[in-house]
């Protein structure tokens, strides 16, 4: 059975760059032709699709967090990780990372992790 699960600080200072990571189990993050996406959702708002990372390592990245964002990949460790630089309190969300067939996608298919808060203050 495949799991996702989130991990990284849960409060980040404004102007600092946000780190997450997804650590997969159950499948391989460079089989299979899946995508490896990161989602999130800001307080009152709806699913947000930030970027993707393929099972052959392109990435795919939304062009309102392009320029900060950046997905990367270990494969010796089976997870994929999100760096999201120069954070402002906008960018407080709940934070998911997926596996699904699709690269942009914010629909609720494919394999979900269980979500992390992060939060952006001083």
């Amino acid at each position: 059975q495949v799991q996702l699960v989130e991990s990284g600080p849960g409060l980040v200072k404004p102007s600092q760059t946000l780190s997450l990571t997804c650590t997969v189990s159950g499948d391989s993050i460079t089989a299979n032709n899946y995508n490896w996406i990161w989602i999130r959702q800001p307080p009152g708002k709806g699913l947000e699709w930030m970027g993707a990372i393929s099972y052959s390592g392109n990435t795919y990245y939304n062009p309102s967090v392009e320029g900060r964002i950046s997905i990367s990949r270990d494969t010796s460790k089976n997870h994929f990780t999100l760096q999201l630089a120069s954070v402002t309190p906008e960018d407080t969300a709940v934070y998911y990372c997926i596996r699904n067939r699709l690269i942009v996608t914010t629909q609720r298919t494919g394999v979900w992790g269980p979500g992390i808060q992060v939060t952006v203050s001083s």
